[in-house]
């Protein structure tokens, strides 16, 4: 696990900004100058040819070229030569059922424990847990198993909104339904907010981006953390 290099973001756009434009800046960093082309995996909506096609747009603004796995007639392939991956969101269901059917979820988590930069957003983050349980997403499709990538041994909650007033929620918040996941599960869950970014480098995992997170054990209360903080205890469960 030492070779780890992710970038996890909670969402690709945010209120009054567009298309990845509040985590440029982390997504050029992280891929560095040596990064020249991303293989993208539009695999969590259905319309892959125009959602290929708004991301290549907006990365080749920043220098990268980019390809979608969807237009490979060799998906495997793909990913074990690619120099960098990311998956965006969308529905994280249809998504896991993609790769299990396309066969590339083990070739791609081999891929990312050797170190390949792996960028995920949102859907595309919630896969590199252990499981897709922690998702928000309508199963609209079933996938042959709620098992993920399993390259961070915790969930992920992305989009992760904080209880409103009691009179306004009506009892339904997402922190219950985490706490309704670990009544059956032992795995934390990291509830990333609208703009947060997990780094993670090897064993190191600092928060970065704006609103922070959520961290959720189970039988202890939840946690806050801010932009800055480091996480690589979750790394360590």
């Amino acid at each position: 696990m030492k070779k780890r290099n992710l970038l996890l973001i909670s969402s690709s756009q945010v209120y009054g900004k567009g298309y990845l434009d509040h985590c440029i800046d982390e997504i050029k960093s992280f891929l560095k100058s040596e990064t020249k082309e991303i293989l993208f995996i539009p695999y969590a909506k259905k319309d892959r040819d125009s959602y290929a096609k708004k991301v290549k747009e907006r990365l080749e603004k920043e220098g990268f070229t980019v390809k979608s796995v969807h237009s490979s007639s060799n998906p495997e392939k793909s990913i074990l030569k690619a120099e960098a991956v990311f998956t965006g969101g969308g529905n994280t269901f249809l998504l896991l059922n993609e790769l299990y059917k396309n066969n590339i979820l083990e070739p791609l988590r081999e891929r990312i424990l050797e170190g390949m930069p792996y960028l995920g957003s949102s859907a595309g983050s919630n896969i590199a847990g252990l499981t897709i349980k922690t998702t928000n997403d309508m199963p609209i499709i079933y996938p042959p198993s709620f098992k993920a990538l399993a390259v961070v041994p915790f969930q992920i909650n992305p989009h992760y909104i904080d209880p409103l007033p009691d009179e306004l929620q009506a009892g339904e918040t997402r922190e219950e339904r985490i706490k309704e996941f670990h009544e059956w599960n032992e795995a934390p869950v990291v509830g990333l907010r609208q703009e947060a970014i997990l780094l993670i480098k090897g064993g190191d995992a600092i928060l970065k981006g704006g609103q922070g997170a959520k961290v959720f054990l189970r039988g202890k209360s939840p946690q806050d953390f801010l932009p800055g903080d480091k996480l690589d205890f979750l790394l360590k469960s």
